[in-house]
C-alpha cells in the first residue's frame, strides 16, 4: 500500500492542473553562465585624435604615436597595430624607442616618465619615475645606451638608468652651463644631443637662444653660443647634428643658424623663406619648430624642417621644407604638422644616414613622403586612417553577415576608388612587425555615417579594418547655386541607417527627416528616382475636418512664453514660403526625379526612394526596415511613418497620442486606421467622414505642431488655423473665450463633409477665390508681415547659433521702433490701436452673420464674464510668467473628447480678422503680457508628469533632441521601432499576423497591425495598417531595444527576401520570403498545438529593454513572465538583443560605466562589470562640443551628461552578435569589444607581434687618418661617468613607481618558486621511499642467498644417498 504523505498530495495536484504558459517557460533550458563572459577591449582603428609625439625605431621598423588622452599606438605592417593607455590619461608629450630592443620610453604632461616593453604582443609598462620639482621638457636617448638624458623647465638635465630608472648622480645644472657673466635664467631646454663624432660632447640649446656644448668628461662647458643679444628672436626652439660634426639650430623668427663650434658667432645664417623688403630687411617669418639635417653618401645633404613660413602664410598654409643643396622645396600639407621624422638605412649617427622617406605627423592625418622619387610623392596609406574625414555620425556593426557581401563591396568599391597616379609606387616603409591573418568561421561589416552625408563600409573581419565602399548621399541630392555647397549645419548628417544584408537595401536617415532606400546592383543604370512627400505629422488634437474643442488653446502654444521661439519660427517661415521650402533643411531637391529622364548611376548601392519630410525638421530616432513586407517605417518626437516602399506610397503618418485611440467597431473607417491609396487615387484622393475621435489626449500633454494631411492640402485652412493659434495663445484675457468661440465657430468645419466642402482635396474653383481673397487684402497682408517677419527671422536665426542670449530684448525694442515709425507714416484703421481693444472693451467685428443656413438669425456672440477664482488664476500666472526661471507646475491630462463638438458658421473677413489679431499678437509681445488659460477637467484624466528627470526612477522621460535639457517637458515621442510576425490579440491566440512594434520615449509599447495583400496583388492593392488602441506594455524609462523568442527560447530571426541582381533581368521578381501565417508559421511559434487547452499556450516572448527595467512577456496571453530592474538611479545608455554560443541575452551599457548582460528568457543576471567610464564618450555631447560648462549640472567635481546628450553616443556605440561590439572612442578612432570568453582566448592568435629579433647594423669603420690625426668618433664609457661613482642622486627631485608588470613578474616568480621547492621536498621524499625500497630489496636479496646456501647444504647432504636409507 502506498504511503500518505503530504508531498505526495502537493504532487497530484500539480499533475491535476494543466500546465500553464510560464510552466512552459520554466522548462526552456538555458545554456548561458557566468564563466562565458569575459569583458575586453579588442581591436582599435582609426587615427590618433590630437597627437601629440612621435617616435621611430630604424631597425624594427616600428612606428609609434602618442595622443593628448595618454594613448600610445605602435604601427607596423598591415595587422601589427598595437594600442595602450597611460593610466594617468594625461598627455604623450615625448616618446623615444630603445632601437631593436623592444622598449619605449614616454614622457607625459604630468612629468612621469614611462618603460613600456612589447616584445609581447601586448604592449606593458615596466616601471615609472616621477618627476616631482621640474617639468620634463626634451629627452634623449643615445644608440645603444642604457641612460637617457632628460631636459627640464628649470633648465637642468639628468641622466636616468633605463634598466633601473633609477637617477644618477650626475646632473647638468643650469648655473654651471652658462656664461659666469650671463644675468639671467637661460630658460628651459628644448634639445639635447650628443655630438656624433665624440659622444662625450653633448649639445644643449637654451630656449632663450643660448646653445652649449657640455664635455661629459671634464664635468664643464666646453663651448657656448648666441645668435645675438638673447632677444626675442634669437629663441631657440631645434637643434640637429651632421655627420661631420657640424652643428645647426632653428630659431623663432625663422632664421637657420650653422655652428662650427670654434667661434661663439654662427659662421653662416640664412632665412630659407623670408624676402627682403623695402629696407632690404628679411620680411618676418614664422617659427620653424622642427629640424633634421641628414646627409647621403652621393655627397647630398638634406635639411628638412617645419614652419618658417612668411607670417602672412603661415596661418593659411602648413608645410614641410626640404632643402637639397641650393634646391628648395616646400611640401604643403592639408593640416597643421606636430611632428615629423626622417627614415634613414643606417641608425648611426656618424655614419651617412641615407634619408629615403618622411614621415609627416599631421593633426588629422600620417603622412609619408617618398624622398628618392622625383617630385617628392607621397606613399598610400594602408591605414583605415580616414575615418574621420568627415565627423562620424552613426555606426552599425554586423558580426555575422552573409560571406558573399563582402567580395561584392569591395567589387563596386575598387571601380570607384581607382588608385590616384600621384602617389609612389614603392612599397609602404612602416612594415615592421609580423602578422597572419586568422581564418574566421564568419565576416564583420561595420558601417559608419558621416556628417558629409557619406556612408562607409568597412571588412573588420579577423581584427582588420578595411575600406570596402563609400556612398555618397550628395549625388542623390541636386547641390545649392552660389553658395557652391550644403548649409554648414550639415543637412545631409546621416542620422540613422538600417541595413537589409539580406537584401541588400539600406535606408538611411537625414537630419530634417528625409529618408533615403537604396538597393544594390552590381552594374550601373540610368534611371529615374522615386519621390515621396510625408506630410507633416498632425501632433495637436485638432483635425481639419474635426471640430475645434469648445474654450480650449491649441497644443502648440500650451507651453506659452517657453514655446515662443519655436511658435515665432513657424509661423514666420509659414507666411515667408508658405510651404515646406521654408525650412532649410527641406529645401533639398532630388536629381533625377520624375520626369527628368534620370541620371546616370553608379555600381553599389543606388538611390530607388527617396521620402522627403514636408514642412519642419522631424528628426528620426528610430529607423527599420524588412524587405519582406516592402514597408520602411521610422519615427522621431512628432510621431510615426510606415511608407510602403513597393507602391511608393506613404501608408501611415501618426502621431504618438494617435496609436492609443482604441480600435471601434463602426462600420466607418476610422481616422487611426490608414492604408495606402489605391492606384486610380495617387493623383488626388478625397478625404472621407471621420466620426469624432475617442480618448483623445489634452491639448496640453505636450507642445505640438499641427498641420494638414498632405493629400487635403488647403491654403486658407492653413492660413486660418495660424490665425487660430495667435488668438488662441496671444489674445487679451479679458475676452478670450467669446472670441475663441466665435473663431472656432468660423474656420472648423465641424459637420459632415456633404456640408463642408472645404474638408475635401482643393478644388480649382475654390484656389481661385482663395487667390482673389488674397489679392484684395494684399495691401493689408504685407505690411506687417514686412515690418515683423525679417525681425522674427533673424532672432530665430540667433537663437539657433546661440549667438545672443537677449534675442527676445532686441526684438521688443526692434518692434515697438518700428511700429512707431508705422504708426506716423501710415495710419490704418484696421490696424491701429483703436481697434486692439487694450482698454478692456470688445472690439466692434465687421462682417458678422446674420442667418444660418436655414434662414433663421443668428445670436451675436458676446463676451462672458470671468469668474473671481479665473481672475485669480491668471494674476497668478502672470506673475509666475513673468520670472523666466520659476514655471508653474501642474498634472496635465488626457481627455475624452468623444461628445465635443463644435457648430460652424459663415465666414467674416478672412484678411481682416489675420490682420487685427497678428497686430494684437504683435502688441501684445511688445508688452510681455502673456496669460495662460487653464481648461475645466473632463470626465476621462489620465496624468503625466510634466517635469521628468533622467535620472528618476519613477519617471520615463523624453530624448528629445530638440527640447532644452532645462525644460525636461513629457513630450511623447517614438524611440523603437521593430517589425516582426506577432501575436497582438488575446482573443485571437493563433493568428500570426505581420505587426509594427513601437517603443515611446515615455516607456509604452504599442502596436499597429498590418493587412498585406496577396503576393500576387501586393504592386496593385494597398497596405491597411490600424493601431491597437492604448499601450499594452508600460515601462519606466525610454524604450530601448525590443526582440522576439519562440516557445524554446531562441531569437526568432527576421524575414527578408533574397538578394537579386535585378539590373541582369528585370523581369525576374525577388523571392520574398512569405509572412502569412501558414507558411512562416513553423519558424516563429511552436508546433500547431492539438485543440483544446494547449491553443490557447504561449507560443511567443517578446523581450523590452528600456532606460531603467527589462521584461519577457509572453504572446499572445501578454503575460509578463520575467521582469528585472536594470537600474534605480541612474539609466540605460545602450541595449540589445544578441545572440551568443548559441542562445540569446540581453546586453546593457550603463551611465555608471558597467555593462550588464543577462539570460533570456528568465533575465537571470550574468556579468555586471566596470567598462567604460561615460565620461569618455563625453566628446559627442553639445556641452562639450560648444565649451559650455553649466555649474548647475556639475555633480562631483564632473560634468553630469543631459538628456539629449546620450542619444549621439547611443548612435555610436553598438552591441552585435557572438559577443561583438564596439563605439567611437573618439572623434577619429573606433574601438572594438567583445563580452565572449572563447573569443579572449583566441585574441592573442589573431594580434600580430611587434617584435622580431633582429641583427643591429655595424657601426661605421673609422679610417686610418682619422685615428691617426684625432678625428672620428669617440667612445665613451658612460657606465664610469653616471654609474656609482657620480654620487648619490637627489631623492626628492624623482620617486620611482614600479610597474604592474613588475609586480606580477614578482608575483610569478615567487610562485614559480614555491613550485620548485615543492617539487624538490617531493624529489626528497621520492628519494626517501627509494632508499627505504632499496634497503627492503637488499634484505630480500640477502635472505634469498641465505635460502639457496641452505638449499645447496641440504642436497649435498642427501645427494649420495639410496632411498633406503633416508
Amino acid at each position: 500500500m502506498k504511503k500518505f504523505t503530504f508531498k505526495g498530495v502537493l504532487d497530484g495536484f500539480r499533475s491535476s492542473v494543466q500546465a500553464a504558459p510560464r510552466g512552459t517557460e520554466q522548462e526552456i533550458q538555458e545554456t548561458l553562465r557566468a564563466d562565458h563572459f569575459q569583458i575586453k577591449k579588442t581591436f582599435r582603428h582609426g587615427f590618433p585624435f590630437s597627437p601629440t609625439a612621435l617616435a621611430w625605431d630604424p631597425i624594427q621598423k616600428l612606428l609609434a604615436i602618442g595622443d593628448k588622452s595618454g594613448n600610445l599606438r605602435i604601427l607596423g605592417g598591415p595587422g601589427v597595430d598595437a594600442h595602450v593607455r597611460h593610466e594617468s590619461g594625461e598627455a604623450v608629450l615625448h616618446a623615444k624607442f630603445l632601437i631593436n630592443e623592444g622598449a619605449l620610453v614616454t614622457a607625459t604632461a604630468d612629468d612621469l616618465l614611462n618603460l613600456w616593453t612589447f616584445r609581447q604582443k601586448l604592449p606593458q609598462r615596466v616601471q615609472s619615475l616621477k618627476f616631482q620639482r621640474e617639468r620634463i621638457t626634451c629627452l634623449h636617448l643615445p644608440l645603444q645606451s642604457k641612460w637617457i638624458h632628460v631636459g627640464t623647465e628649470r633648465g637642468n638635465v639628468h641622466v636616468v638608468n633605463i634598466e633601473t630608472f633609477a637617477l644618477s648622480g650626475y646632473v647638468i645644472n643650469w648655473n654651471k652651463a652658462i656664461e659666469v657673466t650671463r644675468p639671467n635664467h637661460p630658460g628651459a631646454v628644448v634639445e639635447v644631443s650628443d655630438n656624433p663624432l665624440d659622444a662625450s660632447k653633448l649639445v644643449i640649446a637654451f630656449e632663450t637662444g643660448l646653445v652649449v656644448v657640455w664635455d661629459l668628461r671634464a664635468r664643464a662647458a666646453e663651448w657656448r653660443g648666441c645668435l645675438g643679444t638673447g632677444g626675442v628672436g634669437d629663441a631657440v626652439r631645434a637643434a640637429a647634428w651632421q655627420q661631420d660634426g657640424k652643428l645647426m639650430t632653428a630659431h623663432v623668427d625663422g632664421a637657420l643658424a650653422t655652428w662650427n663650434l670654434r667661434a661663439p658667432r654662427p659662421m653662416a645664417l640664412s632665412y630659407p623663406h623670408a624676402k627682403a623688403n623695402k629696407d632690404g630687411k628679411p620680411e618676418p617669418c614664422k617659427p620653424i619648430l622642427r629640424l633634421e639635417w641628414k646627409t647621403s653618401r652621393t655627397g647630398e645633404s638634406l635639411v628638412i624642417f617645419s614652419g618658417g613660413l612668411p607670417s602672412d602664410k603661415a596661418g593659411r598654409t602648413h608645410s614641410i621644407t626640404v632643402l637639397n643643396g641650393k634646391s628648395t622645396t616646400v611640401l604643403e600639407m592639408e593640416h597643421s604638422v606636430v611632428d615629423f621624422v626622417t627614415l634613414c638605412e643606417s641608425p648611426h649617427a656618424a655614419d651617412y644616414q641615407e634619408p629615403y622617406a618622411i614621415v609627416v605627423l599631421l593633426q588629422n592625418d600620417l603622412v609619408v613622403i617618398d624622398l628618392l622619387s622625383p617630385g617628392y610623392p607621397c606613399f598610400e596609406n594602408p591605414y583605415p586612417m580616414d575615418i574621420h574625414e568627415s565627423p562620424v555620425t552613426c555606426c552599425c556593426y554586423f558580426a555575422d553577415c552573409p560571406s558573399d557581401l563582402i567580395p561584392a563591396f569591395y567589387s563596386v568599391g575598387r571601380q570607384a576608388n581607382k588608385k590616384a597616379t600621384s602617389f609612389s609606387d614603392k612599397l609602404w616603409p612602416i612594415n615592421g612587425g609580423e602578422w597572419a591573418p586568422a581564418s574566421c568561421s564568419y565576416s564583420e561589416i561595420i558601417l559608419t555615417g558621416h556628417a558629409d552625408g557619406s556612408v562607409k563600409f568597412w571588412d573588420a573581419s579577423a581584427g582588420s579594418l578595411q575600406v570596402l565602399y563609400k556612398l555618397k548621399c550628395s549625388k542623390v541630392f541636386e547641390r545649392r547655386g552660389g553658395g557652391g555647397g550644403y548649409d554648414e549645419d550639415s543637412p545631409l548628417a546621416i542620422q540613422q541607417a538600417a541595413l537589409c544584408a539580406e537584401s541588400r537595401k539600406l535606408c538611411v536617415a537625414l537630419p530634417h527627416g528625409h529618408v533615403v532606400l537604396f538597393k544594390f546592383r552590381k552594374a550601373e543604370v540610368q534611371a529615374e528616382t522615386h519621390v515621396v512627400e510625408v506630410p507633416v505629422i498632425s501632433d495637436t488634437v485638432e483635425e481639419e475636418t474635426s471640430p475645434e474643442v469648445e474654450n480650449s488653446r491649441s497644443a502648440s502654444f500650451s507651453r506659452g512664453a517657453d514655446s515662443l521661439e519655436g511658435d515665432n519660427r513657424r509661423v514666420n517661415n509659414y507666411f515667408a514660403g508658405a510651404s515646406a521650402g521654408a525650412w532649410a533643411g527641406s529645401a533639398l531637391r532630388v536629381r533625377g526625379g520624375a520626369g527628368s529622364g534620370g541620371v546616370r548611376r553608379a555600381a553599389g548601392f543606388q538611390a530607388a526612394l527617396v521620402a522627403l519630410q514636408l514642412g519642419p525638421p522631424h528628426p528620426v530616432a528610430a529607423l527599420t526596415f524588412n524587405s519582406s513586407y516592402g514597408l520602411m517605417a521610422w519615427g522621431g518626437e512628432r510621431g510615426v511613418v510606415v511608407l510602403d516602399v513597393w507602391r511608393r506610397c506613404v501608408v501611415a503618418a501618426l502621431p504618438a497620442h494617435a496609436l492609443y485611440l482604441p480600435h471601434p467597431d463602426a462600420p466607418h473607417a476610422p481616422r487611426h486606421e490608414r492604408r495606402s491609396p489605391d492606384l486610380d487615387q495617387l493623383e488626388e484622393s478625397p478625404a472621407s467622414p471621420e466620426p469624432a475621435e475617442e480618448a483623445l489626449p489634452d491639448p496640453k500633454l505636450d507642445s505640438r505642431r499641427k498641420s494638414t494631411p498632405w493629400k487635403t492640402f488647403n491654403l486658407k485652412r492653413q492660413l486660418s488655423k495660424v490665425d487660430l493659434k495667435f488668438k488662441a495663445a496671444f489674445a487679451p484675457v479679458e475676452n478670450e473665450e467669446s472670441v475663441e468661440k466665435g473663431n472656432s465657430q468660423f474656420y472648423c468645419e465641424t459637420g459632415p463633409t456633404d456640408t463642408a466642402p472645404e474638408s475635401n482635396t482643393e478644388s480649382p474653383e475654390n484656389e481661385e477665390v482663395i487667390e482673389k481673397i488674397v489679392e484684395e487684402d494684399n495691401s493689408q497682408l504685407a505690411s506687417p508681415l514686412r515690418v515683423c517677419s525679417d525681425v522674427f527671422e533673424r532672432m530665430h536665426r540667433e537663437l539657433q547659433e546661440k549667438r545672443s542670449s537677449d534675442a527676445y530684448d532686441r526684438m521688443h525694442q526692434e518692434l515697438q521702433e518700428r511700429w512707431r515709425e508705422k504708426e506716423r507714416t501710415e495710419m490704418s484703421p484696421d490696424i491701429s490701436p483703436s481697434n486692439l481693444g487694450d482698454d478692456g472693451k470688445a472690439t466692434r467685428p465687421d462682417n458678422l452673420p446674420l442667418f444660418d443656413e436655414d434662414g433663421k438669425p443668428l445670436r451675436p456672440p458676446r463676451a462672458k464674464a470671468k469668474r473671481k477664482e479665473d481672475v485669480a488664476r491668471d494674476q497668478r500666472d502672470a506673475r509666475l510668467l513673468s520670472v523666466p526661471n520659476i514655471k508653474y507646475t501642474k498634472q496635465e491630462s488626457v481627455k475624452d473628447l468623444r461628445k465635443k463638438q463644435a457648430a460652424s458658421q459663415p465666414a467674416p473677413s478672412f484678411a481682416g480678422n489675420l490682420m487685427r489679431r497678428f497686430r494684437g499678437f504683435v502688441a501684445r509681445l511688445c508688452t510681455r503680457n502673456e496669460r495662460t488659460v487653464e481648461e475645466p477637467p473632463t470626465e476621462q484624466v489620465i496624468e503625466v508628469p510634466t517635469r521628468i528627470d533622467k535620472l528618476d526612477s519613477s519617471f520615463s522621460r523624453s530624448r528629445s533632441s530638440s527640447m532644452s535639457s532645462l525644460e525636461n517637458i513629457s513630450q511623447e515621442g517614438i524611440q523603437c521601432l521593430a517589425f516582426a510576425d506577432s501575436y497582438t490579440k488575446k482573443s485571437d491566440p493563433t493568428t500570426l499576423l505581420p505587426t509594427l512594434w513601437i517603443g515611446t520615449t515615455l516607456g509604452s509599447v504599442l502596436t499597429m497591425m498590418i493587412s498585406l495583400p496577396e503576393t500576387d496583388l501586393r504592386h496593385t492593392q494597398p497596405v491597411v495598417v490600424s493601431t491597437s488602441g492604448g499601450p499594452i506594455f508600460r515601462l519606466k524609462g525610454s524604450i530601448l531595444a525590443m526582440s522576439f523568442l519562440d516557445c524554446n527560447g531562441a531569437l526568432i530571426p527576421y524575414s527578408y527576401e533574397s538578394w537579386k541582381d535585378d539590373s541582369k533581368d528585370c523581369r525576374d521578381r525577388r523571392e520574398r520570403t512569405p509572412t502569412k501565417q501558414g507558411s512562416s508559421g513553423s519558424s516563429h511559434m511552436s508546433p500547431s498545438p492539438a485543440p483544446g487547452a494547449e491553443a490557447a499556450a504561449d507560443r511567443q516572448f517578446v523581450v523590452i529593454a528600456s532606460e531603467k527595467q527589462a521584461r519577457v512577456v509572453a504572446l499572445p496571453s501578454q503575460n509578463c513572465v520575467y521582469r528585472q530592474q536594470i537600474v534605480d538611479t541612474d539609466f540605460v545608455v545602450k541595449s540589445e538583443i544578441v545572440s551568443l554560443k548559441d542562445s540569446v541575452c540581453l546586453v546593457n551599457y550603463l551611465s555608471t560605466g558597467h555593462l550588464a548582460a543577462y539570460s533570456l528568457p528568465s533575465l537571470r543576471p550574468l556579468v555586471h562589470i566596470d567598462f567604460l567610464p561615460l565620461s569618455e564618450l563625453s566628446f559627442q555631447t553639445q556641452s562639450k562640443q560648444r565649451g559650455i560648462v553649466d555649474p548647475m549640472l556639475s555633480i562631483w567635481g564632473q560634468q553630469l551628461i543631459v538628456n539629449e546628450d546620450t542619444d549621439q553616443i547611443a548612435k555610436t556605440f553598438c552591441f552585435s552578435n557572438r559577443g561583438h561590439g564596439l563605439y567611437l572612442a573618439s572623434p577619429t578612432e573606433i574601438q572594438k569589444f567583445t563580452i565572449d570568453a572563447e573569443f579572449c582566448q583566441q585574441l592573442n592568435e589573431m594580434i600580430g607581434e611587434l617584435f622580431l629579433p633582429r641583427d643591429m647594423p655595424e657601426p661605421p669603420k673609422e679610417s686610418f687618418f682619422r685615428g691617426l690625426f684625432g678625428g672620428g668618433s669617440r667612445p665613451l664609457d658612460r657606465e664610469e661617468l653616471f654609474g656609482e661613482n657620480s654620487g648619490k642622486p637627489n631623492r626628492a627631485v624623482a620617486k620611482h613607481i614600479p610597474g604592474p608588470s613588475l609586480d606580477a613578474l614578482g608575483a610569478r616568480a615567487g610562485a614559480a618558486a614555491g613550485e620548485v621547492a615543492r617539487a624538490h621536498q617531493l624529489v626528497l621524499e621520492r628519494g626517501d621511499k627509494l632508499s627505504q625500497l632499496e634497503d627492503r630489496t637488499e634484505r630480500m636479496h640477502l635472505q634469498a642467498g641465505e635460502f639457496s646456501s641452505s638449499a645447496h647444504q641440504l642436497m649435498l647432504k642427501y645427494k649420495d644417498k639410496k632411498w633406503y636409507q633416508l
